[in-house]
């Protein structure tokens, strides 16, 4: 299936400075399968190594950081010719090696003409708590679950996925019906590539929440298996209070929902350890909306998100009708819209994302994210309710700046404000 991040690891490929590439994600976003296919497109060769349980790979760096030696070994262990330029080396779940993340040092320094990416489903975690290696001698790109315009590719509905990403709206206007089911059907379905192969396989709500399910227990398992126990059961309480936590009409995270008089202290290292793993995304609050908002980044009050909105449905156990149909669930509704839309932002800007609310009032913006110079607030409705009272009356304050509601209706510019249709989050902040 077509990812994005082909584009990126071209860019990678060409580039004069190119470095080690490290690949960033959750287990099961797909980085295994772009990197091959990507290496299959791209290269005369593919020298493919699973670091999980191989026995061949094992001591691989633990002798030394000769990378004459380890080339010639990684060329024995997958019968494939190494050749600089023309062999794309892939290490996959490096950090299950012994100082095998600190090898791309040596092989940035000592074999440039080399490519090597590297990858792992908990490599996040790994590099801020195991083995370091020199900043400044590798590149790095994060992969996310299937957008919403990878997702319609997958569908077959190219023609669609072109008109967004070229941000055609009166074409888009024209299509919006269509448009609109098929978001409600990556609400179900979410990003993550073997769902999406279920569902376009069988068509079956309950094959899709089968396979999400399966998914959501491997994600249990990677927190048992590389955590103590005392640390397991503070990250399952987090993880599980996730749908708990967006339900809320106010969206941030407390921790007495996950845990009757729970702490920030007791929890900091949990969110921590799920956020570097890829599994949820915060969405910092800013106590005052002004550049650079990094600097007035209120630490005590945040937003967590999950990764990927299929799975969200999954662990919530909403109905697949009631996510594939109009209705009239309510919380639910705001939850997958919200949760929706930042996941897409997040692929699509460089910065980081916040929210904004003020003490004692009932104003809240839903995201808050910097563009150059300029900090655009952004507004959420999940249906096409075009009343954005918290968004105007933010505007009256802050005259200088432009809002962006995200809703089911089409595109449209009224004053101060632009209605993008939820499709079209994922794309309208990338750069053309």
């Amino acid at each position: 299936m077509y990812r994005n991040i082909v584009n990126q690891l071209v860019e990678w490929k060409k580039s004069k400075e190119r470095k080690p590439l490290v690949v960033l994600g959750a287990r099961q976003v797909g980085k295994t399968y772009s990197l091959l296919d990507f290496g299959k497109q791209h290269y005369k060769h593919v020298a493919y190594i699973n670091c999980d349980n191989n026995e061949q790979a094992k001591n691989l760096f633990v002798q030394d950081y000769n990378i004459e030696r380890i080339l010639f070994a990684i060329a024995a262990i997958t019968g494939v010719p190494v050749v600089p330029g023309e062999t794309l080396i892939i290490l996959d779940e490096i950090q299950e090696l012994q100082r095998g993340l600190a090898s791309l040092k040596y092989f940035c320094e000592n074999a440039p003409e080399h490519h090597v990416c590297v990858a792992g489903s908990l490599l996040g975690i790994t590099l801020r708590h195991g083995e370091s290696f020199p900043v400044g001698k590798i590149d790095v790109i994060r992969m996310f679950p299937m957008t919403f315009t990878e997702f319609l590719i997958a569908r077959g509905k190219n023609l669609m996925a072109e008109a967004l990403q070229k941000k055609d709206w009166y074409i888009l206007t024209s299509l919006h019906l269509t448009l609109v089911q098929m978001l409600r059907e990556y609400y179900l379905v979410g990003g993550m590539p073997e769902v999406v192969k279920t569902y376009l396989k069988s068509n079956d709500p309950k094959a899709v929440r089968k396979v999400q399910n399966k998914i959501l227990l491997a994600y249990r398992n990677d927190i048992a298996k590389h955590t103590t126990d005392e640390e397991s059961k503070r990250i399952g309480i987090v993880w599980n209070s996730m749908p708990s936590q967006l339900s809320k009409e106010n969206k941030k995270f407390i921790y007495g929902v996950a845990k009757k008089g729970g702490r920030a202290k007791e929890f900091e290292v949990a969110i921590q350890w799920l956020i570097d793993a890829g599994l949820i995304i915060k969405v910092g609050k800013a106590s005052n909306p002004t550049i650079p908002m990094k600097v007035y980044e209120d630490l005590s009050a945040f937003k967590l998100y999950l990764l990927d909105v299929g799975l969200l449905g999954a662990m919530a156990e909403i109905d697949p009708a009631l996510l594939i149909l109009p209705n009239d669930m309510k919380e639910g509704k705001g939850m997958f819209t919200e949760n929706f839309v930042c996941t897409h932002l997040a692929p699509s800007i460089e910065q980081s994302i916040f929210y904004y609310s003020k003490e004692n009032s009932p104003l809240e913006i839903d995201f808050l994210i910097q563009q150059g110079a300029n900090i655009v607030p952004i507004e959420v409705k999940s249906e096409e309710n075009l009343k954005s009272k918290s968004l105007s009356a933010f505007l009256q304050q802050h005259e200088n700046m432009h809002g962006i509601r995200f809703s089911m209706s089409p595109y449209r510019e009224q004053e101060r404000m632009t209605n993008v249709p939820l499709y079209g989050a994922g794309v309208y902040f990338v750069k053309d």
